[in-house]
């Protein structure tokens, strides 16, 4: 009885309170792992709190909106999140410093007394936020050097208008007490771009997760195959450029009539209206199945993906609710995965858990996840040909028991390594190790420069504005 008690004081003297700030819990693969995170965090017995500047209800994953997580939506009244579908970089940062602002001011980040914060995507609020709230820890989540991620560099003036960013960036996170990144493949590529950061400071690895615990939903579970049983192959990504969804359609359409027949490619993914990109770019998909040949059609809801004539070829389906992702993955022959030098790719594991074999690009954070031959195969997105040989093998050359075998190994890849408790534990132990260390990281020399850049950029911005 006195070493259950003893436990029970020992668990609750670890118990934390942890405040999460993320620019926009949408739908993608981020704030995916966000959710995971925090979920996993509050599994553990600590007391969890998510900020963020947007989330809509009905376009974010169900543990924002259903109670499972404490989401609050603040720093969103002044600020918009970019000006003429421009300037999307310097409005998230005043965003982020709005949020911060009003949840210090309100006294709303008092009340909750966070031991630690898990900040990710953005930087730029991380000095603010240790000047505001000195005794919590914070956290910082390298997704990818947002400097890399950016467009258009070939312009000078675009060139011009990103240094004060890309400056403070590796600045702001030199405030975080921990930083983590989510692969190797990450963590190289952050040392290379920021040798100066990555010497002075252990850059961690961790992956992001999927749930392993979850149970089939009833639908899946006695539910029909889709389709009649239709065979198909599925590409999930973001409906942008960077994803060359592309590369799927042209392998696929590579296929012999004749291997095609009774074949269908379902690409579904993220979408939001709001994203020029995402419109822009579903409707070069589009016209791209056009000129091959294929007949294709778009889906918005569950009911109209379900009632989709038999001869369509290319199904595009925008926005993918949990359980139709689930269902996808529960009857698809392939998951066809076609990011280059993806920093991660948490839609690998999703399939892997699932039984289904991956076809993925040699680059990027797959090459970590996916092996060779045993849970699925790696190809160089330049060859396409290669793309097509694969989707021609799982479909029509290799047998139940080989394809069983596969999926056998990758349920077990991704149990063994890449479970929500491994991360939430690897995070948990980060996080408390910042803890016991007294000295704070950053220093606030620069900080009359920031403000300067600051005032520099909206003046920059309002000037660029004004002559568009």
């Amino acid at each position: 009885m006195a070493d259950k008690k003893e436990k029970q004081q020992q668990q609750q003297r670890k118990a934390k309170t942890l405040v999460f700030l993320h620019p926009d819990l949408g739908i993608g693969g981020a704030e995916r792992l966000v959710v995971d995170a925090a979920v996993g965090l509050q599994n553990r017995g600590h007391k969890v709190v998510i900020f963020t500047s947007h989330c809509d209800p009905s376009h974010c994953f169900d543990e924002a909106r259903n109670g499972t997580l404490d989401v609050r939506v603040r720093g969103n009244s002044i600020i918009p999140s970019s000006i003429l579908s421009r300037f999307s970089i310097l409005c998230a940062i005043l965003r982020q410093l709005h949020l911060i602002l009003q949840i210090h001011f309100t006294s709303e980040l008092a009340e909750i007394a966070p031991d630690a914060f898990f900040v990710d995507q953005l930087s730029a609020g991380l000095p603010l936020l240790q000047y505001l709230y000195p005794r919590g820890r914070i956290f910082f989540y390298c997704h990818f050097p947002d400097l890399l991620l950016v467009q258009g560099r070939q312009k000078l003036w675009k060139r011009a208008y990103r240094i004060p960013f890309d400056w403070l960036e590796q600045w702001s996170m030199s405030f975080a007490d921990a930083i983590a990144v989510n692969s190797n493949f990450t963590k190289g590529v952050v040392g290379r771009t920021w040798p100066s950061l990555a010497s002075k400071r252990e850059l961690q690895t961790v992956y992001p997760c999927v749930d392993t615990n979850t149970k089939k939903s009833p639908e899946v579970e006695n539910g029909k195959p889709l389709w009649k049983g239709k065979k198909f192959l599925l590409s999930i990504n973001r409906f942008e450029r960077k994803k060359d969804v592309a590369l799927a359609i042209k392998a696929y359409a590579g296929l012999s009539k004749e291997s095609r027949r009774g074949v269908r490619l379902v690409v579904a993914g993220g979408y939001d209206n709001r994203v020029a990109e995402n419109v822009g770019y579903h409707n070069e998909l589009v016209d791209l199945s056009n000129s091959l040949g294929l007949s294709n059609m778009t889906a918005k809801t569950i009911v109209t993906a379900l009632e989709v004539p038999d001869d369509v070829e290319v199904l595009f389906l925008l926005s993918v609710p949990n359980l139709l992702k689930e269902m996808l993955l529960a009857s698809t022959q392939l998951l066809v995965y076609t990011p280059a030098n993806e920093h991660f790719g948490i839609v690998p594991l999703e399939a892997m858990l699932a039984g289904v074999p991956v076809l993925a690009a040699d680059t990027g954070g797959p090459t970590e996840t996916v092996v060779e031959g045993e849970t699925g195969w790696l190809r160089s997105p330049a060859d396409v040909g290669k793309w097509t040989e694969v989707m021609e093998m799982t479909l029509n050359k290799l047998s139940k028991e080989q394809l069983a075998k596969m999926s056998q190994a990758g349920v077990s890849r991704v149990k063994n390594n890449f479970g929500d408790v491994q991360m939430a534990e690897r995070i948990d132990h980060i996080i408390d190790q910042s803890l016991e260390v007294k000295t704070r990281s950053g220093s606030y020399t620069p900080i009359a420069f920031l403000g300067l850049s600051v005032l520099g950029l909206l003046g920059a911005g309002l000037a660029i504005v004004a002559r568009v």
